[in-house]
């Protein structure tokens, strides 16, 4: 989504909670970025209600993306800039860090100009939190004890605005939207490995829970591709109902989800079989999926209804929808 060109600077204001945060220790608890009014809600999934929310502290630029530290406090959010990817507007510079029980602002990494940080990814195997920098078209590589930057990656590619990180911490994957490919990293060598051609245009990205498959969906032909991550070359092209966006797999490895934006779906695919076997009715523009660690249920960031969406992975039905604020977008965990 498009947001208006506010101003052409960036004010810093004081960070404030603009509701008072419950149970402030525990867990678990989604969290949930609202592009459109610039805030992260904090929501209780034991009871589908939003029970925080924390302002960036930004007037004009906005995070779209968020990733939970490994002590599973800190959440890291990328400040993008004021527009969608692609867009003319302010290229965001600083990645903050936000200490979730008590909704403050506790840091902030200057990427030293202009770089639209967009995802961020926390690796258990490294220990690094790693931000996608379209602008550099790289990678970059910050450790969250210091929060300090200690490396890029090269994607080789224009707006690689994903990221997905095997689990062992080796390979990483960015979808690069206008460029319409996937480009494959060696993480630990720090390189750039293949570039995969998709389409015209992509979005997203997501691995199988055994990293055996990749999937990114064509924005153009209305299929998600499937990318061989031994071969690191396309395997198969499933059909869906309409653009694909981010999808999710289920931490059993049977199913992934991926959600139909224009169609208010989210269409699930048997990860043996490779074929769509059901669709979910959901509320408005599906975007961001997250499923639970325990698998149970699974969110979906429906943007244009300022809602997240639950769907009862048993019953394969939505059957809650959680208010949080403006243009939900992306989705994170903390236990």
């Amino acid at each position: 989504m498009t947001f208006p060109l506010l101003s052409c600077l960036l004010t810093l204001i004081t960070p404030t909670v603009h509701m008072p945060l419950t149970q402030k220790t525990h867990g678990p608890r989604l969290f949930v970025v609202n592009q459109g009014d610039k805030t992260m809600s904090i929501v209780d999934p034991a009871t589908n209600t939003q029970v925080g929310v924390v302002d960036e502290a930004q007037t004009t630029m906005h995070g779209h993306e968020i990733a939970v530290g490994p002590d599973g406090r800190s959440v890291f959010m990328p400040i993008y800039g004021d527009v969608g990817v692609g867009s003319p507007g302010l290229d965001g510079n600083e990645l903050i860090v936000i200490d979730w029980p008590t909704g403050k602002i506790t840091g902030r990494i200057d990427f030293g100009h202009g770089v639209r940080p967009h995802c961020a990814v926390y690796s258990k195997a490294t220990g690094m939190i790693y931000i996608t920098t379209e602008i550099d078209n790289t990678i970059t590589i910050v450790d969250p004890k210091t929060l300090k930057i200690v490396g890029t990656i090269p994607t080789s590619q224009t707006q690689s605005h994903m990221l997905a990180i095997t689990r062992n911490g080796q390979w990483g994957y960015t979808s690069n939207v206008s460029a319409g490919t996937v480009s494959v990293l060696d993480m630990q060598a720090r390189k750039t490995v293949t570039v995969i051609p998709i389409s015209k245009s992509t979005q997203r990205i997501a691995l199988s829970p055994d990293d055996r498959w990749a999937f990114t969906s064509d924005q153009t032909q209305h299929t998600l591709v499937v990318i061989d991550t031994k071969t690191n070359t396309i395997s198969k092209r499933i059909e869906l109902p309409g653009n694909g966006f981010g999808a999710a797999a289920t931490p059993n490895g049977k199913w992934l989800l991926v959600p139909i934006p224009g169609k208010a779906l989210v269409t699930v695919i048997d990860l043996k079989t490779l074929e769509i076997v059901k669709s979910i009715p959901v509320e408005a523009n599906p975007q961001e999926m997250l499923v639970r660690p325990d698998g149970k249920f699974a969110y979906v960031a429906s943007a244009s209804s300022n809602k997240v969406c639950v769907i009862d992975l048993k019953q394969w039905k939505m059957t809650a929808t959680i208010e949080v604020g403006k243009y939900p977008d992306g989705l994170a965990w903390a236990n």
